[in-house]
């Protein structure tokens, strides 16, 4: 990992000791999550590292989701007391964090870290910023692009800082000026970050439109597809998914498949259904090799995804297969 190429590869995993520089001066702390800057800061010093310098993948992806959580957490309150967004830390302490995640093979492991009920709401945007940042590798975002949107994407509900907790967390549903007071965290988002140093107006945007859907009947100004942000078309469908597949204190978390079937069925109307199709086909590709838990009980392997239907794959059963695109009875319940 002598390398510049080499070094890179490990960005945003945990430093596992300290690190000392030839002549016996701290550079970095042990537990330090790497940045590109610290990266930068090991090469100039001629500074390798070893795998065994880093903590284990497990223990690295476990703690880049608590950190992460932490880091949202933080900028909310930051917000809440401010109404300014600290988007230079959001971009050097979070961004990476992100990434990595996004990066990782255990996608649906960190999903599921990420719907537990405990900090939710920073959880969601956690959960909606890793998979913005994939949907957009998946369109072929470059890198500028692809940090933009990560920022972006965890930073889409921080409107919510000035709505009051009984209405966040109330069990039952809201009423409607309840709801309509839930909707302005839109327009709240909007100002606190256009208002904040280094904003862009994408980030803006962001906050503003991941509630508009294309057809107009979204909130809160009902704005159409066309004149839609390309960033905010892309968080309104991580943020659909994974608020369907979490569970809430007003609800239980949908079904898998019937969260794809609801998502397939707005692609046109609601949605940019290039941004969906191509979300549903790679989200199912990254489930092969996974246990699923079918609507009749039994648990198999997804081994292959159809690409005209990636909702109904093919599915192992100890030594048998069931083809979920010729049983119409038969769906993913859970992914295990």
């Amino acid at each position: 990992m002598c390398n510049d190429a080499g070094m890179e590869k490990i960005i945003g995993h945990k430093l596992n000791r300290n690190i000392y520089s030839c002549n016996g001066s701290l550079l970095l702390s042990a537990f330090t999550f790497l940045t590109d800057e610290h990266i930068q800061y090991m090469v100039q010093h001629k500074i390798c590292l070893s795998i065994d310098d880093l903590e284990p993948v497990e223990n690295r992806s476990k703690e880049l989701i608590e950190s992460a959580v932490s880091e949202v957490k933080g900028i909310f309150e930051t917000a809440s007391q401010t109404e300014r967004i600290p988007i230079e830390k959001v971009e050097r302490d979070l961004v990476p964090r992100i990434t990595e995640l996004a990066n990782s093979p255990r996608l649906f492991s960190h999903l599921m870290k990420l719907q537990e009920l405990d900090d939710y709401t920073y959880r969601h945007n956690v959960a909606v910023g890793i998979i913005s940042t994939l949907i957009g590798k998946w369109l072929g975002c470059d890198e500028k692009t692809l940090s933009l949107l990560s920022l972006s994407a965890c930073l889409h509900d921080i409107g919510k800082v000035k709505i009051p907790t009984q209405i966040l967390k109330k069990p039952g549903k809201l009423s409607f000026d309840e709801y309509a007071l839930m909707k302005k965290h839109t327009i709240y988002g909007y100002d606190m970050i256009r208002n904040s140093y280094k904003a862009t107006c994408h980030m803006a945007y962001v906050a503003l439109q991941h509630h508009e859907r294309e057809d107009g009947s979204g909130y809160p100004f009902g704005v159409k597809g066309a004149n839609l942000d390309p960033l905010s078309k892309i968080v309104a469908v991580a943020d659909v998914f994974h608020a369907m597949t979490s569970k809430r204190v007003y609800k239980n978390s949908t079904p898998f498949y019937l969260v794809l079937k609801q998502m397939s069925d707005n692609a046109f109307g609601f949605f940019d259904p290039i941004i969906v199709t191509t979300f549903m086909q790679k989200i199912m590709e990254s489930l092969l090799g996974c246990m699923a838990s079918l609507s009749d009980g039994r648990q198999g392997i997804i081994i292959l995804v159809h690409r005209d239907s990636p909702a109904t794959p093919l599915i192992r059963i100890g030594n048998g297969f069931v083809n979920l695109k010729t049983e119409p009875d038969l769906h993913i319940e859970s992914i295990l």
